[in-house]
């Protein structure tokens, strides 16, 4: 995983509550065994036709939001079923952190044991938020996981809540295999007493 600190970036202002993984990552791409390759499938129902054309309407397809790498999203995102691909097909595409007032928690969980930043905002916040993207097309935030705030340039801020050891691994790009081999020294010398079968 890549440690997280700040991330400044172009908002891609998906208005939509409860999209669910299906729609992030349709089935009929899970069968690839890597966690690469997935962005280009990213919401692929409604960024293609069904002769694999671009929709010229969906946000992915339009100016300057293609480049964008802050989604900005409704309430339960991520709902419906467990795969972590979906997670993989977000990052994949450029996408380092999503914003929302709700997140799905099986996403959430994947989510953070890959990298992708979850920030829970008020839905208050989350409406001003689609409001200055629709008013500046390339609107962009910053994302500070030290400081656990999310601010743009105009000085409009916001605080987020962050388990702390969310933000640890964040913070040191730690996956639950680097989790583990942070404890290497302590698992030799349980494994040195360990009498051998």
């Amino acid at each position: 995983m890549q440690p997280m600190h700040t991330h400044r970036g172009q908002v891609i202002p998906l208005d939509l509550a409860n999209v669910d993984t299906d729609q992030i990552i349709p089935k009929q791409f899970l069968k690839r065994i890597e966690r690469t390759g997935y962005g280009e499938f990213l919401f692929n129902d409604w960024r293609y036709d069904s002769t694999g054309n671009p929709k010229p309407e969906f946000i992915l397809n339009r100016e300057p939001y293609n480049r964008g790498s802050i989604l900005l999203a409704g309430k339960n995102f991520g709902c419906g079923s467990s795969r972590e691909h979906a997670a993989w097909a977000l990052l994949d595409f450029g996408i380092r952190a999503v914003i929302a007032p709700s997140f799905a928690d099986i996403f959430h969980s994947n989510a953070a044991n890959n990298g992708l930043l979850t920030v829970e905002l008020p839905e208050s916040a989350v409406a001003q938020l689609f409001a200055k993207a629709a008013a500046a097309p390339g609107y962009e935030l910053i994302v500070n996981v030290e400081t656990l705030t999310v601010t743009d340039v105009q000085d409009w801020s916001v605080k987020f809540p962050l388990d702390p050891f969310r933000q640890h691994c964040l913070l040191n790009g730690l996956d639950q295999i680097g989790i583990t081999l942070e404890k290497q020294q302590s698992i030799a010398v349980y494994e040195a007493r360990t009498t051998p079968y």
